[in-house]
């Protein structure tokens, strides 16, 4: 079997807080950010999530990250943009990407926003009928964050900071490099290619051409690569739900199982008309999560490696999991990064 050589480790969490409590979970999650960037993480991600308790805006959560972290990648997994304005979402972004200095990286999907009909008009300002939630949508964010110039050479706008030359400010050099498309399916696959998009991918899929699992996420890697079209060298970040139980007391190890245990059925087939299949949670010692990992054949094919941590853990789970991860795991795959970690050896 071919030793695997894992360049970049990350972690995306989804920022649980206590509706009764939203501040304290939301301090709990930047805190593991300063923790991943302690324990030397390359990059850690938040998902953003819409009338639930979670992140509400990314961009607003990693302006905080931003002020707590200096070396670690900040990054988003996924943006819907059927919720957003691609003109203002990349103004709020550029200026996460400056406050930062050039750390952030914008995962994006494409399609109506699920809540949209629940929503109505405290969202649209229209008929969502004649809303355009293509890829294009996200196509008009990539735009903005380019940065061109507005009108002509002539054109310019006078407001009390003086004359200008317009354009989305503040301009942040590189970002359109650092932007990700989240993607399940062939044809999502080829638009991000097409369109310089990095590739997400994580544990679910759409079954198109196969119900296995792994051979769809195969053949949605191939075709990214074979239409790449971007200025850069793709990159292409895979995510598993990883839970080492090293760390963990003997009751918290139980109930790891009993998760892993409840999520399992779903992965035994393409499950709804929309055929979703589902990776398996990987629950175990270092020892067994190496043996199961090194067995992953798309772990051949990426240049990182996301943990995704589950829903409605605790932080201490979250801590405990990372750590155990990037000090126990992570170096047997080939990953040489990070920093010396007290009591992994």
């Amino acid at each position: 079997m071919t030793k695997l050589s894992i360049r970049h480790i990350a972690f995306l969490t989804p920022g649980n807080y206590d509706d009764a409590d939203p501040r304290r979970g939301l301090e709990d999650t930047l805190s593991l950010f300063e923790h991943g960037e302690a324990i030397g993480f390359d990059s850690a991600w938040i998902r953003q999530r819409h009338l639930e308790p979670g992140v509400s805006s990314a961009a607003a959560f990693l302006a905080a990250a931003t002020q707590r972290t200096r070396r670690i990648g900040l990054g988003t997994a996924v943006i819907q943009m059927g919720y957003e304005n691609p003109f203002r979402l990349a103004e709020d972004l550029s200026l996460v990407d400056v406050l930062s200095d050039g750390r952030l990286n914008i995962g994006l999907s494409a399609g109506p926003p699920p809540f949209g009909k629940l929503l109505g008009d405290r969202l649209f300002d229209g008929d969502p009928a004649a809303v355009d939630f293509s890829h294009a949508r996200v196509a008009r964010l990539a735009k903005n964050i380019d940065g061109e110039w507005l009108g002509d050479a002539d054109t310019r706008i006078t407001s009390a900071a003086g004359e200008h030359r317009p354009r989305l400010r503040p301009h942040a050099p590189g970002l359109r490099q650092r932007l990700w498309y989240g993607g399940g399916s062939l044809r999502s696959a080829r638009w991000a290619a097409e369109n310089g998009f990095h590739l997400l991918v994580g544990n679910i899929n759409t079954a198109e051409e196969t119900d296995d699992f792994f051979e769809t996420q195969r053949r949605h890697i191939e075709t990214f690569r074979a239409h790449w079209r971007g200025s850069d060298a793709p990159r292409i970040a895979v995510g598993r739900v990883i839970v080492p139980l090293d760390g963990a007391d003997t009751t918290t190890r139980q109930r790891y199982r009993d998760y892993a245990a409840s999520r399992h059925a779903r992965t035994l087939g393409p499950q709804g008309e929309r055929r979703t299949q589902f990776a398996p949670d990987l629950v175990g010692t270092a020892a067994e999560l190496i043996e199961r990992l090194a067995a992953d054949p798309i772990l051949r094919l990426v240049d990182t490696l996301r943990l995704e941590l589950p829903y409605n853990f605790s932080i201490d789970d979250y801590r405990q999991i990372t750590t155990d991860f990037a000090g126990l795991v992570a170096p047997a795959l080939g990953w040489r990064g990070g920093v010396e970690l007290k009591g992994a050896a």
